[in-house]
Formats: structure tokens, C-alpha cells, sequence
């Protein structure tokens, strides 16, 4: 399949509420947005592609490709829904899982809670086995000590195994062996091993990985064959693509094996969006805002790239806090997500505070709004009664909004315990969830040795146009940037992404005992693995490849990424790798000490990917003046309180066109508010900038 040609492209993209679909047909676009459909989510992906490819007259036989992000790993461990699982590691291992590490969420809480593994201790074997830290054996593996734990295994009632052996990222033999020894006898059985899915040493995060590769593996794989089964039954001869976490794309058969990289994927479509806004509008500094139906992602971009990491946490016990969850050891965008959606849950906590999510009501039963037998107020449903969305014109008017069982929500959940209206209520509900989400933009930004002031806001998702301004007023952001196809961004991002791969090694070496052979060796070996999973994805298309050391001063305990140019090592290496980390680690913390220590190196990675593919949709053709189809009454939070405004419908806006604030632009899969303290502006590629009003000087008239 070559990514380059012009045959049709398909994105899709599973929410918890919303499933999101987007297809490009040379320099067309045409986009849905269906409910999804939990229980089976093939179902709503099917309703929004055919809704697609009839909008378009396109025929199964016209898709090129498709591609694919789904939520389904992330559910199944957050709901602890995936595969009954054994681990089998070292003795004396056992309870590495489960004992973690030092860091504490809660820093003075002597009853901490702390993340429950996805593998309880009655089913983590241990056998008899032992290499010491460069891989040297130091106690052989015995088969049979492996065929005395099968009945035990059995009885477990085991439908995945994760292997995870002390040093197997140093020498995988043990822990491939095992894996032989009992795919041979238990064919049936998903079976994953740590050096296989994170060859990196940290043996809790290595372990953690594992486990959750092999939970999520029968899962997804079921799922992801029955979809491609689906979509050739219906005619459909081209190849399925998932979207990773990292922001690459990989095939069916890489996603199979390694399910575990796609727990961010959805999130990781929607940077993929906004890094191509920030690089079309040449923004160098963004913040990607995409608040969706159950989450909001927050995620900073410098130079149209978004952050990047080798950690990442799923299912938190305490939100915000790092350590409070399951690490995973994989390439994923850097970002924090919360559950602040369109359908997060308000309601009263234990001391009588207002709060919001992040228990969402997800698409069944749905906001009260919805009509679909919720009864629990929403931030829709807030939304809704702020004025924000037209009851009668949700979805394009496909679907209509109950108001009067909102205001019935709202009342009796938070109206009736604070002395509110239901606007008031709601204002009250929409200022919580922005200082959520706020609060979680400034720390971390914090955290990344960076700031939120000063910066672009890029909004997208189903409900985050509802929300930039206010956002921004929190932030003190003066621009905002909603892009075209805004509602469904994670799925048109897909379009965007590259395909790629990341292997990672642990190579432990100091740079004063540096061998440049051995390294060119094993970066070449790297390079030859990632090429492989990239190739069936990618065609004929040119491929790239970027390196990095993961460096640290000696004595210190945590490592930062370095960039390392390709051409081979030579005896002139480690001098450039000390200069090369000494810039970067002045770059993130304003100095070094390379004057008194020394640098080591303890793992190498390497990405292979395609380039990105280009945007061809069209601009827009100028206009005057924009079509105002109307007025009404929104609640406006710089004047608190109910003022009337402009609306617009978004297709009849031209480019260039301007609306002054407040007004309400209106488009099938959301609305952009744009409050009194903004202005709105049509450019030319579709996108619309929100820019602040000048602020009024006392005096000044």
C-alpha cells in the first residue's frame, strides 16, 4: 500500500462516547460522528464509514486504506475486563508487581492507595533461573521446572502468560525459551515476554508492561480480526493501519502483538492533528486542547512537535498525581489526560463540594440531554442549558436534545443543594471543569520545564470549541485556533500520522569504556527490527531514521533523551555524546556539570518512519461578510449573565470572514463560542482564530 497515492483514506477513531470518522478523496473531506457502541464498537465504526462513503459516492472498492484508533486497551484495563493472566519470572520476583516503587501520589497519607496489579498474587509463579546484569547465566533455566508449574498454570485457568525474567533485557535465551516451552504445549494461550515487548532494564516497569501487554492481547487481537473479517466481508480489499501511542502507524498484524502500544492512541491522533495545524499557521508554540466526550487531553507542541516519553501511567488511583498508576514502558506522546468530558458526571462530594467526573455517562445511557435514560447532569447538559448548544440543531439535527430533562438533572443533582437555577448551576459546573482542566495544563507544563501563558490554543473534539474561551481566560491565552473538521480531529490527525516503529535496547556503557563497534552493531540490529514493522505499512515510500541515547551524569538515577546522528560511531564518540548531552541537559535544566562528571549511557532508541502525509483539502474562497442565520440568548462568563448572540452556521462563513464576540459559529459535530472578551476571524485554510479584545483601560473611552 502506498500512502502517497490518491486513492481514499478513512480515519477512525472509538471515543467513550463518540465514534469519529473522517475520509479524504483527493482534496475532499467528509466526516461523521456516530454514538459508540460499547458492547460491540465494530458496529459504530461500520454506521460511520457507510455514512461517510455515501456523502462521498465512494464504494468499498475505492478505500486505499484505513485507519484505525481505538480506546479498547485503555478500557480494559482501567474496567480490569481483559484476559485471565499468569506471570512467571524469577524466584524471588514474585512480588515485584505489587511492591512497586518509592514514589508516593500522596506524599504524608499513611493509608495510600496504591494501584492494584493486573495480576493478583495467587496466579505470579516464580521458577529457578538466574543471569546476572550483562546477561552472563548464572543459574540455567530447567525445562523441567517449567513443565512442574503447567498443572499449576492449568489451574489458574491462564488465557495469557506474561514472561518477565531478572536481566532478559541483557540476554533474552531464558525468557524465549519459556515462551517455546509453552507455546508448544499450550498453543491457545497468548504469550508475551518482557524482552520482546520492553527490553529495557527497571525490572517493575519492564514487568508492568508485560503484564498488560499479555491482559489486553486476546482482547484486542479478537477484536481487531473480527473487524478486518467485517470490513472484507462487506468488500473492503484494502489494509487496516492502527495509530500508536507514540504517533506513528503500524499494521494489524504489530498491533496483535504488541496491543499494549496503543493504550493512547486516540490522544495520540489528535497531536498528530494539531502538531500539522501549528506547522500550517506557523505557530511555534501551542498548547493541543481536545476535550472529547469522556476525557480532554492537554498536550504542549514546540516547533509543531509534540512532546515526547518513554513513561506513561493508566488507570490512576488519584487523578493528576504520577506514581498513583500502572506504569508503561512504551513510546507514547507526552500529555495528561483527565476525565473532564462532554459527558463527565457533576454532582456533590462527601463535604457538599461541587465536582465533575471523572465518572463519565459515556454514550449508553448518555446525558440527560440525551434522552436515552440518563439521569445524572452532564457538562453537555450544562452547555445546553448555558445556551451554548441549539437543542434542535445537535449533530447536524439528527439528534434532539431533551432541555427539559436536563434542567430536571441539574436541578436535582447540584441546583437544589447549592440554592442555584439551573444556568447558574450549570455556569458553576463549566467553571469546574475548565479549572480542571487549567490546573492540569499549568502543572504540567510545570513539570515539563515550560509555560502555558504566551502560547496558541489549538481546540478540537466534540466539545472542546465550547470551551476554548473560557479555558483561555484561565490560562491567559489571547489566541485560539478551532481547525476545520474540529469535531472529529483525533481521525483526521490519523490521516496525518506517519507510518513508524520504536525499538528500544538497554546498553549500559560509560562514555570513559565506550566501544563504538558494539554500539554500531546494536543500533544496526535496531534499525533492521524497526524497518521490518514499518515496511509492510509503508509501502515503497521513503523511510527516515532518528536515533537517541538515553544519557545521565555518573551517580545520578534518571535519564534524559538525547538526539545522535546517524552516521556510524567512531573513536570520536564520546566526546560528541558528552557534548551533545551537556547541551541538552543544559536545555532542560539552565546548566550542566560536565565539568565535574562524567556522562553514561544507559539504553539506546531508534524510530524508522514514512513521512507525514500532506493535508490537500482546499481553502476556503473569500467573503465579506459571514450569514448570520440568527440570535440567542447564551450565558456569557466575562458579563455573567444571559446576553444575546450572533449565530452562524461555520459552512456559510467564507474565508476572511469576521465575527465580532459574542456569537455562537455552529457546525454538525460542535459549536465554537466565542465569549464577549474575543473576536473570530475565517483564514484562508478553514481554520478559525479567536484573538482577545484589546482590554479597556480605566479612563479610557
Amino acid at each position: 500500500m502506498d500512502q502517497t497515492g490518491d486513492r481514499i483514506r478513512v480515519g477512525i477513531d472509538i471515543g467513550g462516547t463518540f465514534t469519529d470518522v473522517a475520509l479524504e478523496s483527493g482534496e475532499r473531506r467528509f466526516t461523521a460522528k456516530v454514538l459508540t457502541t460499547p458492547d460491540n464498537p465494530v458496529l459504530a465504526c461500520m454506521t460511520g464509514l457507510e455514512t461517510v462513503m455515501q456523502d462521498a459516492g465512494a464504494a468499498p472498492g475505492d478505500i486505499g486504506v484505513i485507519i484505525h484508533g481505538t480506546t479498547l486497551a485503555t478500557n480494559a484495563i482501567i474496567e480490569r475486563k481483559g484476559a485471565t493472566t499468569a506471570l512467571l519470572t524469577t524466584q524471588g520476583f514474585r512480588d515485584t508487581i505489587e511492591i512497586g516503587t518509592e514514589g508516593r501520589p500522596e506524599q504524608y497519607d499513611i493509608n495510600i492507595l496504591k494501584p492494584r496489579p493486573l495480576v493478583p498474587r495467587r496466579r505470579r509463579f516464580t521458577v529457578g533461573e538466574r543471569l546476572d546484569r550483562d546477561g552472563a547465566v548464572l543459574r540455567p533455566l530447567r525445562d523441567d521446572a517449567l513443565e512442574a508449574l503447567l498443572p499449576e498454570l492449568d489451574a489458574a485457568g491462564t488465557q495469557a502468560l506474561a514472561i518477565g525474567f531478572i536481566h532478559a533485557y541483557a540476554n533474552p535465551a531464558h525468557e524465549l525459551r519459556a515462551h517455546d516451552f509453552f507455546a508448544a504445549r499450550r498453543p491457545d494461550w497468548c504469550i508475551s515476554v518482557s524482552s520482546d515487548i520492553s527490553p529495557e532494564f527497571r525490572e517493575y516497569e519492564r514487568f508492568s508492561t508485560t503484564c498488560a501487554n499479555a491482559y489486553v492481547q486476546p482482547l484486542v487481537s479478537r477484536y481487531l480480526r473480527e473487524f478486518e473479517r467485517t470490513l472484507q466481508a462487506r468488500g473492503f480489499v484494502c489494509p487496516m493501519l492502527l495509530m500508536l501511542s507514540s504517533g506513528g502507524l503500524t499494521t494489524v498484524d504489530t498491533a496483535c502483538r504488541f496491543p499494549v502500544r496503543l493504550v493512547e492512541s486516540g490522544p495520540a491522533g489528535g497531536a498528530i492533528f494539531a502538531g500539522d495545524i501549528a506547522r500550517r499557521l506557523d505557530i511555534d508554540k501551542a498548547i493541543s486542547f481536545d476535550m472529547g466526550g469522556t476525557t480532554a487531553k492537554i498536550c504542549l507542541l514546540d516547533n509543531a512537535q509534540a512532546q515526547s516519553s518513554r513513561r506513561f501511567e493508566v488507570a490512576r488511583v488519584y487523578r493528576f498525581r504520577k506514581d498513583s498508576g500502572l506504569p508503561l514502558r512504551i513510546p507514547v506522546i507526552d500529555m495528561v489526560e483527565i476525565g473532564a468530558g462532554g459527558g463527565s458526571i457533576a454532582h456533590m462530594d462527601e463535604l457538599g463540594r461541587l465536582s465533575v467526573g471523572p465518572e463519565s455517562a459515556g454514550s449508553q445511557p448518555g446525558p440527560a440531554c440525551y434522552g436515552h435514560g440518563g439521569d445524572r447532569p452532564t457538562v453537555t447538559d450544562a452547555n445546553l442549558l448555558m445556551g451554548r448548544i441549539d437543542p434542535n440543531g445537535f449533530a447536524g439535527g439528527r439528534m434532539q436534545l431533551d432541555q427539559t430533562a436536563a434542567a430536571r438533572s441539574m436541578q436535582t443533582a447540584i441546583g437544589a443543594s447549592m440554592d442555584l437555577d439551573d444556568v447558574s448551576a450549570s455556569f458553576g459546573v463549566t467553571e469546574m471543569v475548565c479549572e480542571n482542566m487549567a490546573s492540569a495544563t499549568r502543572v504540567h507544563a510545570i513539570e515539563s520545564g515550560k509555560n502555558a501563558e504566551g502560547r496558541t490554543l489549538i481546540a478540537f473534539g466534540g466539545a472542546a470549541p465550547l470551551h476554548a474561551c473560557q479555558l483561555a481566560d484561565k490560562l491567559g491565552v489571547d489566541r485560539i485556533v478551532i481547525p476545520a473538521n474540529a469535531g472529529v480531529g483525533s481521525a483526521v490527525g490519523f490521516l496525518r500520522a506517519p507510518v513508524s516503529y520504536e525499538v528500544v535496547h538497554t546498553h549500559y556503557q560509560r562514555l570513559d569504556d565506550f566501544d563504538h563497534a558494539l554500539t554500531n552493531r546494536i543500533c544496526a540490529t535496531m534499525e533492521t527490527e524497526a524497518r521490518e514493522h514499518v515496511q509492510n505499512g509503508a509501502g515503497d515510500i521513503p523511510l527516515s531514521v532518528r536515533r537517541q541515547a538515553h544519557m545521565r551524569y555518573q551517580g545520578q538515577g534518571h535519564e534524559i533523551a538525547v538526539d545522535v546522528p546517524m552516521e556510524p560511531l567512531d573513536e570520536t564518540a564520546p566526546q560528541r555524546l558528552q557534548e551533545l548531552f551537556d547541551r541538552r541537559y543544559r536545555a532542560v535544566f539552565g546548566r550542566d556539570i560536565g565539568t565535574i562528571a562524567r556522562g553514561e549511557i544507559v539504553s539506546w532508541s531508534l524510530v524508522v518512519s514514512s513521512a507525514p502525509h500532506a493535508d490537500r483539502t482546499p481553502g476556503l474562497e473569500p467573503a465579506r461578510s459571514p450569514s448570520a442565520v440568527g440570535q440567542r440568548e447564551v450565558f456569557d462568563i466575562p458579563q455573567q449573565a444571559a446576553i444575546p448572540f450572533v449565530t452562524a452556521r461555520r459552512d456559510d462563513l467564507g474565508a476572511f470572514a469576521r465575527l465580532a464576540g459574542p456569537a455562537v459559529i455552529v457546525e454538525d459535530e460542535t459549536s465554537i463560542v466565542v465569549s464577549s472578551g474575543f473576536d473570530a476571524v475565517v483564514l484562508a485554510g478553514g481554520d478559525v482564530e479567536l484573538t482577545r479584545k484589546p482590554r479597556e483601560v480605566p479612563g479610557e473611552t
